[in-house]
This record gives structure tokens, sequence and C-alpha cells, in this order.
């Protein structure tokens, strides 16, 4: 019970009417869940699948911790813990490169792509980070943004119409499905990040970006839902995959 009261004495009140620290609050709780369902559902694949389930595991666990440190900066502070933010992000976005190549073993993938993938998420969130702490005045912002834009569009690519789209379409079945599905989470899901760069820093874009929304919920919302999509995407294909081979 002291213990409990210690624990509760430390952790910093939220208002009632902070949308914000709420939707931190969710998104800690949404990807803590994810990662405990993601663990325990390992040993019902086959070996092959069960790296993969791990991954995502591992990248709504990371994502859990960070949300919670994000959250108690957010409540004592009132700014946005881009630090916390770009750290998780350097963390679980080549996890989630990862898994294109992790599916696509299977069509003989080769781990040239997996580091081609990583290597251009990498400069996408460093260039992302300079943009919106660092060179943050005049041209900074839309100089940095666009560099960021483009290794985003290079992954998109790659995954789309090049290597990653060839092993898919070799590998057919539930792997193409569940690639072509990732794709759109990439595509659409990833998206929300550009919406949410713009409407934390200045530039050309402002009239753009002003969608009446705070930048830390449009990041929260994306990463939620992009993170725990990713990892359910995987879970499907080691279920259709293990169901096909007991079959």
């Amino acid at each position: 019970m002291k213990l409990l009261t210690i624990f509760l004495a430390e952790v910093s009140q939220m208002a009632t009417d902070d949308y914000v620290g709420f939707t931190f609050f969710v998104g800690c709780m949404a990807m803590m869940a994810a990662s405990a369902f993601f663990f325990l559902s390992m040993n019902s694949f086959d070996k092959k699948w069960r790296t993969s389930i791990l991954v995502s595991g591992l990248i709504t666990f990371i994502a859990a911790v960070h949300y919670w440190y994000m959250r108690d900066y957010w409540a004592s502070f009132a700014e946005s813990p881009t630090f916390f933010r770009y750290v998780d992000w350097v963390l679980t976005v080549p996890l989630m490169c990862v898994e294109f190549y992790l599916i696509l073993k299977v069509a003989g993938a080769k781990k040239t792509l997996m580091w081609k993938l990583i290597a251009l998420s990498v400069v996408m969130l460093v260039t992302g980070y300079f943009g919106e702490a660092v060179y943050t005045t005049g041209s900074g912002p839309a100089l940095w943004g666009l560099i960021s834009g483009l290794a985003y569009f290079a992954i998109v690519y790659m995954i789309w119409f090049g290597e990653a789209k060839k092993l898919a379409e070799k590998a057919g079945g539930a792997v193409l499905k569940a690639h072509k599905t990732l794709c759109w989470f990439v595509l659409v899901g990833w998206a929300i990040y550009p919406l949410g760069y713009m409407a934390g820093t200045e530039g050309w874009y402002d009239g753009v970006a002003n969608l009446g929304l705070n930048m830390d919920v449009i990041y929260n919302f994306g990463d939620a839902v992009n993170k725990i999509g990713f990892g359910l995407v995987i879970y499907g294909l080691a279920v259709a995959a293990t169901s096909k081979a007991e079959a």
C-alpha cells in the first residue's frame, strides 16, 4: 500500500480537459495491451513466424514506455516532448521496416533490402528532428522536412513498386495480402506524421496544415493506429500461415 501511495504521488496530475494528455495516456495503455497480446501469442505459431510477432511486440512495448514518459513530461511542462518522441521513432520505425524483410524471407528477401529500408527510415527521422527541434527558424523546417519527405517516398517506392513488391508477388497468397496491407499503412497511415510536422513547424505550408488540431494529438493518434495495426497485420499473416500448414 505504501509503495502504491509513493507511486501515485510521483505521477503528475492530469486536468480533466487535457485532451493531449488523455491521448498520451490512452496511447500508452493501448500499446501496452498490444505488447502483452503479441508476446503471449508467440508460442501459438511456427518458429519462422515467432520473430515477426516478437518484433511486433517490441515495437508497441518500446512505444508504451516512451508514451508513459511523454505523458508525464506533458503534464509537468505543457510542452511537446519532441526529444522523447523522436527517440521512440528512431527505435520503432526501423523495426517496422524490419517487418517487411521478415515476412518476405519466404520469397528469398536478402538483408540488403532490410538495411536499405532501415537506412532510409533513419534519414527520414533524423532530418525530421533537425527541422522540428534544431533548425526551427527561417527555411530550416521546410528544407529538412523536404529531405525527410524524400526519404519517406523512397521507402514508399521500394515497397509499392520496387524490390519488396516483386518479392511479395513471388510469395503470393497470405504474404502478398499482408504486404499490401502494410504498404497501405505506410502510404496512408504514415502520412499523418507529415501533417503533424507541418502543424508544429513554420513554413510555406502554414495554411495547408491549419487543421485546428494539436500536433501531439495527430502524432498520438497516428502512432496508436500504425504501430498496433502493423502488429495485427503480422499476427493475421502468422495465423493464416499456421492454419494453412496444419490443414
